[in-house]
Parts: C-alpha cells; sequence; structure tokens
C-alpha cells in the first residue's frame, strides 16, 4: 500500500487496516519460525505498511484532520 492510497482512506479504515496488518505480521513471524517463508520480504513489507499507517494516523491526529 502506497503513502498515497493510505491518505485517501477514512480514519476508521486507518485503524481497521492496521489491526488486520498486525495480525498478519504475527502470523508471518510465526509461520516463518516454524518453517521459512518462500519470501521472507512479505514481513518486511507488512511492518512498513503498518507504519506507513501509523504515520497518516499520527498526522492526521496532529492537524486535527477528520475524514
Amino acid at each position: 500500500m502506497k503513502s498515497s492510497e493510505v491518505k485517501e482512506l477514512t480514519t476508521k479504515e486507518i485503524l481497521a487496516k492496521i489491526e488486520e496488518s498486525k495480525v498478519a505480521l504475527v502470523k508471518l513471524r510465526m509461520n516463518h519460525a516454524v518453517s521459512p517463508l518462500e519470501n521472507p520480504n512479505q514481513i518486511k513489507d507488512t511492518r512498513k505498511n503498518v507504519a506507513r499507517l501509523k504515520t497518516e494516523l499520527r498526522f492526521r491526529e496532529l492537524n486535527n484532520i477528520v475524514k
């Protein structure tokens, strides 16, 4: 998910995506611990996606932007 896509989401959608991504990240880490993932970069991509979402959420909090 690109930053431009994140900016188009509403605040509720961002919160939902953060929760989904966190759950997916835990599952990826557990699966990778048991047996190596075919594409371990998925872990990095998911972690960065969570960071993008949290960054946009924090930006909206500081600027009082409500969507």
